[in-house]
């Protein structure tokens, strides 16, 4: 089996991202498996390589190795490029020049949770319509009216009906910048990732990749969409929170320390004791891991 961890070099890196690469970490060295890197550098504004650089140092100082390095998501447009093609040549796509504000307008249809479901205005416009538009058109595949179903390895059976919960979405922003739906199966598939570890934050976009997998021909990895890291107070950690980023970490604890209190809180040591990767990796259980997300003890970091 191969897994992979894929940050994105837009800050250094916080308690939340640090929990993902563990256990991905954990489940690929607990099978004897494979584990890669990827830097998902997709926002060219945001990203930095000197962000890059630390998370490789970081990871490092951790104890999280990696068997190999997959190409970063800013070197892979022209294979981005053909499996857009491929949707192109089987209808699945289309131009949409609707602006941020009519995307956002008040009468948008919306999801159960809020969510602004794209209306379809773009979806059946003629050659003349689509000549007359000035703005440069971003991408969108045209979403059946299916339920896609799959079983993640947390969270447990899982149903969508993408029409009702995403609707179109975007492969290609107006920009010329692939989306991350799209590049995400893609590295995944050509990279033979056969499990994927990634925060719940992320289970709705499961659904909707697993149907880009369908259609592009490529083999589906298995999912674990892990528990949030909530702050005592119950907030959610982002790179927001300096006192939760590595650099304030690193600077009171020993890499053991971080690595054994994130498995205290996770299910996977009954103390907050030191604790290597490799420690741990010799009685890693999935079924340890809780479903729902996980508030901090407070004084806990």
């Amino acid at each position: 089996m191969t897994g992979r961890f894929a940050p994105s070099p837009t800050g250094r890196m916080h308690l939340g991202n640090i929990f993902t690469a563990l256990l991905a970490w954990l489940s690929v060295r607990s099978q004897g498996g494979r584990m890669l890197l990827r830097i998902e550098d997709l926002d060219p504004q945001r990203s930095r390589a000197a962000y890059a650089e630390q998370l490789r140092r970081d990871l490092g100082w951790l104890g999280l190795d990696w068997d190999g390095e997959m190409p970063p998501q800013s070197t892979r447009s022209p294979v981005y490029a053909a499996h857009f093609a491929k949707l192109e040549e089987q209808g699945l796509i289309y131009p949409c020049y609707c602006s941020r504000s009519e995307l956002h307008d008040a009468s948008a249809p919306h999801a159960s949770d809020g969510t602004v479901l794209y209306s379809g205005a773009c979806r059946d416009l003629t050659p003349e319509q689509r000549a007359a538009k000035t703005r440069r058109p971003a991408w969108r595949v045209r979403v059946p009216d299916i339920a896609v179903s799959f079983r993640d390895g947390v969270c447990g059976p899982q149903t969508e009906r993408l029409a009702e919960t995403c609707g179109d979405f975007i492969v290609r922003r107006s920009d010329g910048v692939y989306a991350y739906q799209l590049a995400v199966v893609c590295d995944d598939a050509l990279g033979s990732v056969t499990e994927v570890v990634r925060g719940s934050d992320l289970l709705s976009s499961t659904a909707r990749q697993l149907w880009l997998y369908r259609e592009l021909g490529l083999r589906a990895p298995q999912f674990y969409h892990l528990p949030l890291l909530l702050a005592s107070d119950g907030r959610r950690l982002s790179k927001r929170d300096g006192d939760q980023s590595l650099e304030h970490l690193r600077a009171r604890y020993s890499p053991e320390e971080i690595i054994g209190r994130l498995a205290f809180a996770c299910g996977l040591q009954n103390r907050p004791t030191p604790a290597t990767p490799q420690d741990l990796a010799r009685t890693f259980d999935w079924a340890k891991v809780p479903k729902n997300d996980i508030v901090l003890p407070e004084g806990l970091f």
